[in-house]
């Protein structure tokens, strides 16, 4: 890959295009809502990570992930390739920086479904993207969402209430809070904040 432009120089070439970065607790309903919004906007480009986790039967290189191998992904972090990265059960996730910068040049919007740490290295690099939170109704909601999904042991959902606990507390660190009651009211609002024009600053509500 080319060497990546700074954070700054990015904002000044993207135009009027805009990063939103999704994030919320393990649970809320982030992928289904990506999922619903792309079906009726196809042209807004989702993110696809790189990541060091060997790909399961079903998936399929440069759809669900770009795997790579970890000496790969040191480099990508050595050369400043990656927006953003983490560890996650003995694997490392990340956000290529050159596709995402593409596709803002060429005027799409672009969609990053991120968890918190993503989300506050994603403010320090590309500090004219917009943070959106997608919050559960309530507490008594997530915890019936997540353990009702039945595929993760109860020692398994314990510690994702426990980061979920931490996760809606950093909340106040978004621009933007939608709380997901209704998909096709969340859909719509996410909508209007991806496809807003960015003009590199963005005001907290």
């Amino acid at each position: 890959m080319p060497n990546a432009p700074a954070a700054t120089e990015v904002g000044r070439t993207v135009g009027a295009s805009r990063l939103t970065v999704l994030s919320g607790p393990s649970g809320v309903g982030k992928s289904t809502v990506i999922a619903e919004l792309r079906k009726q906007r196809p042209e807004v480009w989702l993110s696809i990570s790189v990541t060091t986790r060997k790909p399961r039967p079903s998936e399929t290189d440069g759809v669900e992930y770009h795997f790579v191998t970890d000496a790969e992904f040191d480099r990508l972090v050595a050369e400043g390739q990656l927006l953003e990265w983490a560890e996650f059960a003995g694997n490392r996730y990340g956000t290529p920086r050159v596709p995402v910068v593409e596709r803002l040049r060429a005027g799409r919007p672009v969609l990053l479904e991120l968890e918190l740490n993503g989300a506050r290295q994603i403010r320090t690099t590309m500090p004219e993207a917009c943070l959106v939170f997608l919050a559960p109704p309530s507490w008594e909601e997530l915890v019936r969402r997540l353990s009702q999904r039945g595929t993760e042991s109860s020692e398994v959902v314990q510690r994702r209430l426990e980061t979920a606990r931490v996760e809606l507390a950093a909340e106040k660190e978004f621009d933007h809070t939608i709380v997901n009651t209704s998909l096709e009211e969340v859909r719509d609002r996410l909508l209007t904040l991806v496809t807003a024009p960015s003009n590199g600053a963005n005001a907290r509500r």
